[in-house]
């Protein structure tokens, strides 16, 4: 049973979708790293060779032990998360947050842009006083360094 089922649902999504993106590109990582590093006898890859030439039609890849170990891993890390954002702890964070960015007043668009535009500017100005700065300090450090030679 899901703790407060109907609060935050909507950061509770973000997060599980987010966290669920990342377990499955680990879990791609881990297929490829498991069908080219375990070699066997004849040093054809052990873990990348297809088992009895199946494949999965829609997608084209070959079912190998490397893809049913990163496939159990991916379903074991998927329940866990689920398991995971449901413990009161975590849920109560979620739902409290949800609840904080509903509070925040969003800027509009022009006052975005216009926002931007001020620290564009101001990031500019300051990057050139200081190439400036650095240009004359070490111009002078060098004249007096070298007696003006240099």
């Amino acid at each position: 049973m899901a703790y407060k089922k109907d609060q935050g649902r909507l950061t509770r999504m973000a997060a599980f979708w987010s966290l669920a993106i990342l377990i499955f590109y680990g879990c791609w990582s881990l297929r490829e790293e498991l069908a080219t590093r375990f070699l066997g006898a004849d040093g054809r890859p052990r873990l990348g060779q297809p088992i009895f030439g199946l494949r999965i039609p829609v997608v084209g890849v070959d079912v190998t032990p490397a893809l049913l170990i990163a496939t159990a891993v991916f379903v074991a890390s998927i329940v866990a998360l689920q398991r995971w954002q449901q413990k009161p702890k975590i849920a109560d964070l979620l739902i409290e947050t949800e609840a904080e960015m509903r509070k925040v007043t969003w800027p509009t668009l022009s006052e975005a842009v216009n926002s931007s535009v001020v620290v564009i500017v101001c990031v500019v100005f300051l990057m050139a006083f200081l190439a400036g700065a650095d240009w004359l300090l070490g111009s002078w450090t060098t004249r007096l360094l070298t007696g003006g030679r240099g």
